[in-house]
């Protein structure tokens, strides 16, 4: 069992906080096998309000489950509960850990943002609701605060944790 944690940096204009919408959220990755080391070339999606069959190896259940093609290797990955964190204006300049996974046989390779986000304007602004964050950046404009507001320039990386 191996836990990775997801780090996102990103620059916020006049937003307080970024966040996944909930235990519904998405998670886009794509993974590479720790047997054979074979990368997935297509888009994989994880949500932990989507449980997947007993995971092979005990008696949890995961939220993916895959098998390499390479060397036929089951694997499989779960959203460990209680992980998924915000990404505030505090935040901003460092990496911080938004969601960890608990890996077994396979480890995430990539993450692209996509869709489901929920962004908080500043001082009490509105609450923007599905947050497409597929093309890099995201604009809008709060009536609340008579400002625009963005996200910009998101980065991710993955580290293992103990």
């Amino acid at each position: 069992m191996v836990k990775i944690a997801l780090q996102i940096t990103c620059r916020l204009d006049n937003i307080e906080e970024l966040r996944p919408s909930g235990s519904e959220f998405r998670w886009c990755l794509k993974f590479a096998c720790c047997n054979c080391g074979e990368t997935s070339d297509k888009w994989n999606y994880i949500c932990a309000d989507d449980p997947v069959r007993p995971a092979v190896r005990g008696n949890g259940v995961s939220h993916f489950v895959s098998k390499c093609k390479l060397c036929s290797r089951e694997n499989s990955m779960m959203i460990i509960e209680d992980s998924i964190q915000s990404f505030t204006q505090n935040d901003q300049g460092q990496f911080k850990t938004i969601v960890i996974f608990d890996c077994r046989g396979i480890e995430p390779s990539d993450f692209s943002a996509r869709e489901g986000w929920v962004a908080e304007a500043i001082e009490g602004g509105k609450e923007f609701d599905e947050v497409d964050l597929s093309e890099g950046e995201w604009e809008d404009y709060c009536d609340k605060i008579m400002q625009p507001v963005g996200i910009y320039e998101i980065k991710h990386k993955f580290e293992r944790i103990k």
